[in-house]
Formats: C-alpha cells, structure tokens, sequence
C-alpha cells in the first residue's frame, strides 16, 4: 500500500470518531427521557406464525402492562413481534435499528418518537444495555448470542449494575445451557458455580414476569454505568 493510500485511512477514521461520538450523542439523548425498559432481542428472521413470535408478543405485552418500556433491535421477526406486544399493552415501544445488508427494515409498531437510527453495531449495544432493567431474549442467531453474551459478561465483571437476563424457549436453549454446564463449567472450569445464576431459562411468560418484579423488589431501579 503506497504512504498517501495509508494516511488517507488514516484521516478517514479521525473523522468517523465524530460520528460515532454523534450516535452516541443522540442515542443518549432520546433513551434519557424513558423510564425504566426491558430489552427483548431475538431472531429477525421469525415469522408470525411460529410459536416464539406469539412468545415474543405475549412477554412484550405482560411488561408493558407491569410498567417497561419494550426496547427492541427495531426490525422484523423477535423484534417485530416485541414492539407489537409493547403496543398492545400500552406501553413505550422503542426501536433501535441498523443498516444491515438484509433482514433489517423498520417495524411498524415502533414508536414514532422512539426509532433510533444507527450504523455502528458496538453504538447500538452500549445504548441497549445503558438503559435497559433486564435482558429477555428468545431464540435467535449469531446476533441475538452477541447481545446475550455481551450482557453476561457486564454483568458478570461488574461493569455494569444486576439485572435479570431470561433465555425463553427451554427447547433451544437447552443444548446451550447444557454445554455451558458440562464444558464450559465441570470440564473447563472457564466460568464459576455462581455465574450460572445470572440468567432464567423458561417458557413460562408468567415466570418471566415473576422473576423481573421479583427482582426488583430487592434492587433499585437506576440506570446502568
């Protein structure tokens, strides 16, 4: 690569810090004026007429009516189907969508006020986290592990405050769990007894719903970080 090709990189990427500083600038701005809200993240790919859509529907829903707002990736699928339960319970339905070269498009049951826009992934995953009270997350793919593992982890280290992480739909997360049990716990020893107590597997919306209130009838609610 010739000098002048390198220093254009260079300049290049002095001048995207501005605009990530802007995402995160308008990101904090706009999740500041919320209450507290539940981030539910799951596959884009779901279609409504499978089971962990109506899932994603009904938890969504049973949070707004308990007072959450419902914090989604914006799009279609999981997404889709979490601002549509946060609609159908009354509740604040926020997006915060990305560029993506397929999957992604606005859902309709976003809020008008509340859609964010972003093109950086690691933007998009601060502003989920900072201003979430939980983590609910249905099957999804790679991105959908990344928010999960992402969570655990600040949690885990103490980067940011407890919250309650549940995994809905046993049937999928049960070859997971599993591994993470035998492997990543009893054989390797890569994580401890207690690290398994950071996060709920169940089916149950109810159950879900239990655990979160639950949980806050022993923490405060505040913000993270």
């Amino acid at each position: 690569m010739r000098q002048k090709d390198w220093n254009d990189i260079k300049t290049n990427d002095s001048w995207a810090i501005f605009k990530i500083m802007a995402e995160f600038v308008e990101g904090y701005e706009k999740m500041a004026l919320l209450g507290p809200c539940i981030s539910v993240f799951g596959s884009a790919r779901t279609q409504p007429d499978h089971e962990y859509y109506q899932m994603g529907v009904d938890i969504s829903k049973k949070l707004a009516e308990h007072g959450y707002g419902v914090i989604t990736g914006g799009g279609p699928g999981i997404m889709e189907a979490g601002n549509k339960g946060a609609k159908e319970g009354k509740g604040q339905s926020v997006g915060l969508n990305i560029d993506l070269p397929f999957e992604q498009h606005y859902n309709p049951y976003i809020d008008t006020d509340k859609c964010l826009h972003f093109d950086y992934f690691f933007v998009r995953k601060v502003v989920f986290v900072k201003y979430s009270q939980g983590f609910v997350v249905l099957p999804g793919g790679y991105g959908t592990m990344d928010e999960l593992f992402e969570s655990l982890t600040l949690i885990q280290t103490d980067k940011i405050n407890r919250k309650p992480v549940i995994l809905m739909g046993k049937k999928y997360w049960s070859g997971l769990v599993d591994w993470i049990k035998q492997v990543m716990l009893a054989e390797e020893k890569n994580i401890s007894p207690e690290d398994l107590d950071l996060f709920l597997v169940t089916d149950s919306t109810d159950e879900a719903i239990k655990y979160i209130d639950d949980f806050y009838s022993r923490h405060e609610l505040k913000p993270n970080f």
